[in-house]
């Protein structure tokens, strides 16, 4: 388990798909994170990729997250598919030719099954147009090349739309990532984590040949989080993602109450008990949050910010 805050994607459509078992044994072996699938329809963009089919073959190979990213002109058709195949997470094109609602519609398909539903934007398209789907998408994915054209180094002056891509899920203290595709390596990890990237999509980097995959991951990811720590915390660096904090002790039932009250607010908890379980003695609880939520929660249910409480 990575104890940063950035996390990998490993790109798939640059594998050996004659040999994916070993492939995605070595990826594991590596420490990706999870694995994302471009599927292409040759119409959105020129190219044609896989489909469900493969999704359900990976599904059968690894406990790895699959990451699915639709570019198609009617993406909606392959959501059923796709939550049968075993995807994870499921990432519409805005700029998808689908009738109207049939975004919103595919998208609340994805999250009604459990999965998480997200939205990417070409290049040329502002991340205001993601803003009316706010409600109903946890990813939103910034392309940092032309999809049209893949093969191409990342186009610096777009780095930017990450942070724009950021301000989509503001006042939403949890629940949600921005991903990055396109370029995505050891050269420009320092970059786009600098902008606040959480899932660093990495295809071509991790493939060449002569390359240490698991060295290549973790450089990537260790450089993400530098460059957070220095334009985003200051010199702080970024939480752990796994992180959890301690933010009330309270009896059994105020924690119960407590614990329901923050959860309403979208963000997951825990209730512990204190100690040992000893008959006839109701212990109290601790309630905790995840530790990248902890001030959102103090801050909303006056918790408070007392000494004693811990990050795990």
């Amino acid at each position: 388990m990575s104890s940063g805050r950035a996390r990998l994607a490993a790109g798939l459509v640059e594998a050996d798909f004659g040999n994916l078992y070993r492939v995605v044994r070595k990826l594991e072996r590596a420490g990706a994170d999870r694995l994302h699938l471009d599927i292409m329809d040759g119409h959105f963009v020129p190219h044609l990729t896989f489909g469900p089919d493969v999704v359900r073959a990976l599904r059968r190979l690894t406990r790895l997250p699959l990451d699915v990213h639709l570019l198609c002109d009617r993406p909606s058709t392959l959501v059923e598919p796709l939550i049968a195949a075993g995807a994870d997470s499921i990432t519409l094109h805005v700029e998808a030719a689908e009738p109207d609602d049939g975004l919103r519609e595919a998208l609340l398909r994805v999250r009604h099954a459990g999965l998480a539903p997200g939205l990417a934007a070409n290049p040329g398209t502002p991340f205001t147009a993601l803003s009316p789907y706010a409600d109903v998408v946890d990813i939103a994915l910034v392309l940092l090349v032309d999809p049209a054209a893949p093969g191409q180094r990342l186009r610096r002056e777009l780095a930017g739309k990450i942070a724009d891509a950021r301000k989509v899920f503001a006042g939403r203290p949890h629940g949600w990532e921005i991903h990055v595709e396109g370029g995505v390596g050891r050269e420009t990890a320092e970059l786009v984590g600098g902008f606040g990237a959480d899932i660093l999509i990495v295809g071509s980097a991790l493939f060449e040949r002569g390359h240490d995959i698991a060295r290549e991951i973790r450089l990537v990811k260790a450089l993400a989080d530098e460059g957070w720590t220095r334009e985003i915390g200051r010199g702080e660096p970024p939480i752990p993602r796994e992180a959890w904090s301690i933010v009330a002790t309270l009896t059994h039932a105020d924690a119960d109450a407590l614990s329901r009250t923050i959860e309403r607010a979208g963000i997951p908890t825990l209730v512990l008990r204190t100690g040992p379980y000893v008959p006839g003695v109701d212990a109290e609880r601790v309630v905790m949050v995840p530790a990248s939520a902890e001030v959102f929660a103090r801050k909303r249910f006056g918790l408070g910010f007392a000494e004693e409480d811990e990050t795990l």
